[in-house]
């Protein structure tokens, strides 16, 4: 069967002229649309839309009428983009990935067509159909997209730099810590981090000691845990504020300065000799005069301003630590497992934690490499 005939408009104004003269002849209408080929109700639109036209007049109204189609076609086009857009997400859509998952949305809720869609959210059709390396089994990094998926498994608290430091140091594989982070974000390991709200404002209290080589300032904080009996769990920890290293180690239902004292006596010999500063807050146990009378003459005692956590930034840091890691991850059935469970914590944060402000070394290596002497500036020490 042959194809639908589109006359031009020249051919239109053509069989109407003929249609005029076989009408002046007598013919009747079914004769006059036989001899034209066409039907009567096509003759009949023709003489509604062009009767009475010059040929001229007939083709530029048929080239209105189609560029008026165009442009209707076009704003429709250009509104259903703003609405795909504004369905898709606020702000521009960067990332290929993002783009990919975009006009998957669009076909599915909108049912867009692949190639309006891709239009919408500027993303090339060639790049849409494109399969990533990533989803292919020829991907050179798969290996190492398991090893990070297992690393966060093991450390759900780890940030890719942690991860890196893994790879670097204990794995002992060169590796760009930008790759490390490109990886990490395309398995969906990123985390939200959420920091404290900074405080501004200078302090009333004179300027704290440096502490600018080891066994300079310890700094020394308690915190709190209980077991699944509901019963408490008082922790001490102490950092050495030069090297990282966790120097303290005290686990029990309570702590009282004669404790606290007791365990500060083997933590010195310990470490061949006290630090020159214990930094602490103005809690009980550290005001006591068992711990005034214990480190008279030996150590000095800094006490930080009243609500200002932050000027004993390091043993926070410390704590902060070790609740994400271990305090909220564990139920501790008994004291002996959280003695146990803490301590092994602290030994891992001293041979095993690299730390980016260490270059990322562990706090036993960089101790062990370390060879700064501290520089007295105008401070006295009780």
């Amino acid at each position: 069967m042959a194809g639908r005939k589109r006359h031009s408009a020249e051919e239109i104004v053509r069989k109407l002229r003929r249609a005029d003269e076989l009408a002046a002849a007598g013919s009747t209408g079914e004769q006059i649309a036989a001899e034209l080929e066409v039907s009567a109700a096509t003759l009949y639109n023709w003489r509604r839309s062009y009767g009475g036209m010059d040929l001229d007049a007939a083709k530029e109204l048929k080239d209105l009428r189609e560029q008026n189609g165009r442009l209707k076609r076009l704003l429709a086009e250009a509104e259903l983009e703003k609405d795909a857009l504004r369905e898709v997400a606020k702000g521009k859509i960067l990332s290929p990935d993002a783009k990919r998952t975009a006009v998957d949305m669009l076909e599915t809720t909108l049912g867009m067509s692949e190639r309006l869609a891709c239009k919408a959210v500027g993303l090339a059709r060639s790049t849409f159909r494109r399969t990533k390396v990533a989803d292919t089994p020829q991907d050179p990094d798969a290996e190492l997209r398991g090893w990070l998926r297992d690393y966060a498994v093991r450390n759900p608290c780890h940030g890719f730099r942690r991860a890196w430091a893994a790879l670097r140091h204990d794995q002992k594989r060169q590796i760009n810590v930008k790759k490390v982070h490109r990886l990490w974000t395309e398995e969906g390991l990123q985390r939200t981090v959420r920091s404290a709200r900074k405080r501004s404002g200078q302090s009333s209290a004179p300027a704290f000691i440096e502490a600018d080589a080891p066994k300079v300032v310890w700094a020394i904080d308690f915190q709190w845990d209980s077991t699944v009996d509901g019963k408490a769990i008082k922790i001490a920890s102490a950092v050495d504020e030069h090297t990282k290293q966790s120097v303290l180690n005290i686990v029990d239902r309570s702590i009282d300065a004669p404790r606290l004292v007791g365990e500060l006596e083997r933590a010195f010999t310990a470490a061949d000799g006290p630090p020159m500063v214990l930094r602490m807050d103005n809690g009980p146990e550290f005001i006591s005069e068992a711990l005034r009378g214990f480190c008279a003459g030996r150590v000095g005692l800094d006490y930080i301003p009243p609500g200002t956590p932050w000027n004993n930034g390091t043993a926070e840091s410390f704590n902060s630590r070790m609740r994400r890691e271990l305090l909220n991850r564990n139920h501790w059935t008994s004291l002996l497992e959280a003695q146990v469970g803490i301590g092994d914590y602290k030994q891992e944060h001293n041979t095993r934690h690299r730390h980016s402000s260490l270059g990322y070394l562990t706090p036993d290596e960089y101790a062990a490499q370390c060879r700064h002497t501290h520089t007295p500036v105008a401070c006295e020490i009780d």
